[in-house]
């Protein structure tokens, strides 16, 4: 069961239709075409650009997409731009061939070649993102149409060079190939449309529809440094983080700092306000957000706040995966948080890791461990250490349960030389000693003895992959015992054999 990071706020809002919606919506016309599987090829594969929902009408998280796809639909109408869905439930035989792993998926066809759809599920997301689509990776921009180009979207870069800046010109259109899906952009190489934008060739403009609108760059045309400019300028000083554009701050590669408020807290503007000098002392180095409090009160809980009072604050390493949470404020909460961002920049704040308590006796067939012993446990050199990360919601950790209990049985003998061993992970951080995050349910590692380094479990989760996976990686030399009889026979779904 793999969890985007994304999932970590989306799924706080998904309940959020309410029956009444979504009977208005059915009833509603709709500018978004129904495909069927007679119907699909012939209407698809004759579009130059079409967005296609495959979906299931039960799904909480399609449930939540409609009204936005809708809202998109109809704006792209006018741009010629068609919005298609497909209702897996009935139509499987399309849903097969366009390998529909899960709802609702989104792919971008152009005369019938599908490509991953990249951009969020908000109706302004999708509008943008397709529209992305419609242009070329960069578009002619002149003194005529500079005024309109630059309103396009969010965020456009124009770059100013005249024929002389061939070098240039490649380089900024390779780097536009290759950011397409995120930025709009545009090219101008006339003299009158560098003195209507005030600058004179070669220069690069960003234009955004926040902070300051216009920012130029002063750097070399290298893709490198572009790359960090348009990051960087891409982003507001604080602005509000959700579903929406989460990806975009997870993708930025910087820690990012959450100002958790109600938003019907007075002092809120006030507050955010104050929070944006500190948001361009440390550009480049923390994103700074703030965020609904009370529709997001697991994602704050998740981060390690206690979630029992508002505001509060967190500064969470997406790569590094540890959290450093900070709940009381107090009267002057920028006064608080720029007290915690110069402790967290200097490098003398520890990470928050949050841990069950380590369990009194260990009386079942396999170890259960937490975030607080997890060194202790897993890096002990002479022992092979084989660990499941599981979530209690997650049916595959369901159905591998009895398996793993059977592994740990047939190990019982061998505790001083391999470990079996369980972490609940929604419940217990995996430390940064790790190295590693999970990502996914079951997430399944095993650590060789006398070894800091892990690998992944490879095999089918039958007891017989487990056994098979230890006696080719263990260091210890144990023997599995035969639980075959235990019970007078064996389970015939927990144990098979291969032809």
């Amino acid at each position: 069961m793999k969890l985007s990071p994304s999932t970590l706020l989306s799924a706080a809002i998904v309940g959020g239709a309410t029956l009444a919606s979504l009977v208005s919506a059915a009833d509603a016309p709709s500018d978004v075409l129904v495909l069927s599987t007679d119907s699909f090829s012939s209407i698809v594969d004759s579009e130059p650009l079409m967005l296609v929902e495959f979906y299931a009408p039960w799904c909480g998280h399609c449930q939540a997409l409609a009204p936005h796809y809708e809202t998109a639909a109809t704006t792209l109408k006018a741009e010629g731009i068609k919005l298609a869905k497909v209702d897996c439930t009935v139509e499987e035989a399309v849903c097969s061939q366009q390998e529909v792993g899960g709802y609702p998926t989104l792919k971008v066809f152009r005369k019938g070649s599908a490509s991953e759809y990249g951009g969020t599920r908000k109706a302004d997301g999708i509008i943008s993102y397709m529209l992305k689509q419609a242009l070329p990776a960069v578009s002619s921009v002149s003194a005529s149409n500079l005024t309109e180009f630059k309103s396009k979207d969010r965020v456009v870069a124009v770059a100013y060079l005249t024929a002389a800046d061939a070098k240039d010109q490649q380089v900024f259109s390779d780097f536009a190939e290759s950011r397409r899906d995120s930025f709009v952009f545009g090219l101008a190489s006339d003299a009158e449309a560098a003195k209507a934008a005030g600058v004179v060739a070669p220069a690069l403009v960003l234009y955004r529809q926040f902070d300051d609108p216009e920012v130029k760059y002063t750097g070399k045309f290298d893709e490198a440094e572009l790359s960090a400019f348009l990051t960087a300028e891409s982003i507001p000083l604080i602005d509000e983080v959700g579903p929406e554009n989460f990806m975009m701050y997870a993708e930025a590669g910087l820690p990012l700092a959450y100002y958790f408020t109600e938003p019907e807290d007075a002092s809120r503007e006030a507050t955010i306000e104050a929070l944006k000098p500190l948001a361009k002392e440390y550009k480049g180095k923390i994103n700074l957000v703030w965020i609904d409090a009370v529709k997001f009160v697991n994602h704050a809980k998740g981060l390690n706040l206690r979630g029992e009072e508002w505001p509060s604050f967190v500064i969470q390493d997406i790569q590094g995966g540890t959290k450093f949470p900070l709940d009381n404020l107090g009267k002057d909460p920028a006064k608080t948080v720029g007290d915690w961002l110069k402790q967290y920049v200097d490098g003398k704040l520890k990470p928050s890791i949050k841990s069950e308590p380590v369990p009194k006796t260990q009386d079942g067939p396999v170890h259960v461990l937490v975030a607080d012993e997890f060194d202790k446990v897993v890096f002990d050199d002479s022992k092979d250490v084989l660990v499941e990360f599981y979530a209690p919601w997650c049916g595959h950790c369901k159905n591998l349960a009895p398996i793993y209990d059977q592994l740990g049985e047939k190990y019982a003998e061998s505790k001083d030389k391999l470990v079996i061993a369980k972490m609940d992970a929604t419940a217990n951080d995996v430390p940064p000693s790790a190295g590693f995050q999970v990502q996914s349910f079951p997430t399944i590692k095993f650590k060789p003895a006398g070894s800091k380094e892990f690998m992944d479990f490879s095999g089918d989760r039958s007891l017989d992959s487990f056994v098979d996976f230890l006696g080719l990686n263990a260091k210890n030399k144990v023997v599995a015992k035969d639980t075959t009889n235990d019970t007078g026979s064996s389970d015939p779904h927990l144990v098979h054999e291969e032809l």
